[in-house]
């Protein structure tokens, strides 16, 4: 059965069926195939800041504008990065080892042999849930000693950039993050430093770790920390900008009610990012383009703005650079954002940011909470089941929540691990990761699965004109018919359901 939002502001409903009907997995799929093609001629990566992504900005502006929209590129710069080269971790003495690792984005680059000094808090064991707070304050570390040193240091408590920092003001010179050790967080894991960092840093597992740390009790252990690297401060990338061409906006009623249709168009330097996240980008492309052929863009409420962002994968350059582009003016004229980031994930779920916080989460600025009843009212009406995420800000939602505007979406599914309850009701492998290619060189044109394309590609269609279209608002307007449907939906939602399941919620 369906999880569905708690009780908001009614929202018209809009027939959007024959936008539907036109967005076909087809369609997404020819999008999806031609971004493939561009990461097979560019070293098999579409990642910002290299030829890939010029090459899938091109693609995307092409197509837009051969649909009548009014196209423009937005520029900025930011601090790239990318592994050279598959970085190692191997113990020296006493025990010659070698360990699966990988490295942090923004790590140095170098070659390191040195003893191994760990961090003052270390929690081991883990405690049931997250506590560790190893490495987040400078004296978490002990001066390195004079000869070469490799801090350890557990995950948790702070940004993984604090405790790089923090190791290297000590005078480490290489660190190793391993994971927390609670549920959920013990295999090997890595994530960004979000800026560029003078010393190597790698993940290792928990279980590694606790025996490398079992070692170190019983006397020096000596390790080898390997990376290549190549960093840029300021290399150049776009944000792919459309908005309605002058005569379809004109016709537009409500203009200062921008709703802005958003994914992001950059893949991880690893890999070509067919599902994350050429599917968010093939999705709205799809939409885009249908929306002009069956002249929907001539009979909107508000206008539409297309968005495909740059750097989303160096932490949402891209949609905070637009954001903070704005004047104050600007910002207030954009009505809602709605992001699609990862719809085609082969072990998917139907997952809609949890706009209302009833999942426990963050809530969403005022108007968040209708936006995820027309995805959960949607998923409903056509008998297909749904569950919340957080708005935790993983996605480009985020800078566009951080200003106080309405956000929802959709998303298929990461590097969470589907639950057997979750097997039973959307079927896939219980066990294995949601996207088992998550950042990875396979996320190809395989790494699709056609069904949550269709699903969640249908979703994301009514979405959009639902918003672009509905003459009411996000609000509450006072009115007799805004009243009767909001009581409508209420009753609706406390009549009890049979065999309701409300599951674990993945953040992207």
């Amino acid at each position: 059965m369906v999880t569905t939002a708690t009780p908001a502001a009614a929202i018209d409903e809009v027939n959007t069926t024959q936008l539907r009907k036109a967005v076909t997995v087809n369609g997404i799929l020819k999008h999806a195939r031609a971004l493939q093609v561009i990461a097979n001629q560019n070293d098999g990566t579409r990642a910002s800041g290299l030829p890939g992504y010029e090459a899938s900005v091109d693609y995307v502006v092409k197509q837009l504008r051969r649909s009548g929209y009014s196209v423009k590129k937005q520029a900025f710069t930011f601090s790239f990065f990318r592994s050279l080269s598959e970085p190692t971790l191997s113990q020296v003495s006493p025990t010659p080892t070698d360990y699966e690792t990988d490295i942090f984005d923004y790590s140095g680059g170098g070659d390191v042999t040195g003893v191994v000094v760990p961090a003052n808090d270390n929690i081991i064991p883990a405690t049931p849930e997250p506590s560790s707070t190893a490495g987040c304050e400078p004296e978490d570390f002990t001066a390195a000693p004079a000869e070469p040193a490799v801090a350890l240091v557990q995950r948790g408590g702070c940004d993984f950039a604090v405790k790089a920092d923090n190791a290297t003001a000590a005078g480490y010179d290489a660190l190793i993050i391993f994971n927390e050790g609670n549920p959920g967080r013990t295999e090997l894991s890595v994530g960004t430093l979000g800026t560029p960092k003078s010393i190597p840093v790698v993940g290792l597992s928990y279980e590694d770790a606790v025996a490398l740390l079992d070692q170190v009790e019983a006397g020096p252990v000596s390790v080898n920390v390997s990376t290549e690297v190549e960093t840029d401060p300021n290399r150049t990338t776009w944000n792919v900008i459309a908005n309605l061409n002058a005569k379809d906006l004109k016709k537009v009623k409500n203009k200062d009610q921008v709703v802005v249709v958003g994914a992001h168009l950059d893949s991880v330097t690893a890999g070509p990012g067919i599902n994350d996240n050429g599917s968010g980008t093939a999705g709205i492309l799809a939409i885009a383009q249908e929306m002009a052929d069956l002249k929907l863009t001539k009979k909107l409420s508000r206008p539409v703005r297309f968005a495909f962002w740059g750097a989303e994968e160096a932490n949402l350059l891209g949609s905070e650079h637009y954001v903070a582009s704005l004047t104050d003016q600007q910002r207030s004229k954009i009505y809602a954002n709605l992001n699609f980031d990862m719809i085609g994930s082969p072990n998917y779920v139907r997952f809609v940011y949890d706009g209302d916080g009833s999942n426990g989460g963050p809530v969403g600025p005022p108007g968040s909470d209708v936006i995820e009843t027309v995805f959960t009212d949607y998923f409903e009406s056509q008998g297909l089941a749904s569950e919340p995420t957080d708005f935790d800000g993983r996605s480009d939602y985020g800078p566009f929540i951080a200003a106080g505007i309405p956000a929802g979406g959709l998303f298929s599914g990461a590097e969470g691990v589907k639950t057997p309850e979750q097997a039973a009701i959307y079927g896939g492998t219980a066990g294995e990761w949601y996207d088992p290619c998550y950042h990875q060189a396979c996320d190809d044109i395989t790494n699709l699965s056609v069904k949550s394309l269709n699903e969640l590609g249908d979703a994301a269609a009514h979405a959009t004109l639902t918003l672009t279209k509905s003459r009411s608002g996000l609000f509450p307007d006072g009115s007799r018919k805004a009243k009767a449907s909001a009581a409508a939906k209420a009753q609706a939602l406390s009549a009890p359901t049979a065999g309701a399941y409300s599951g674990h919620a993945l953040t992207h």
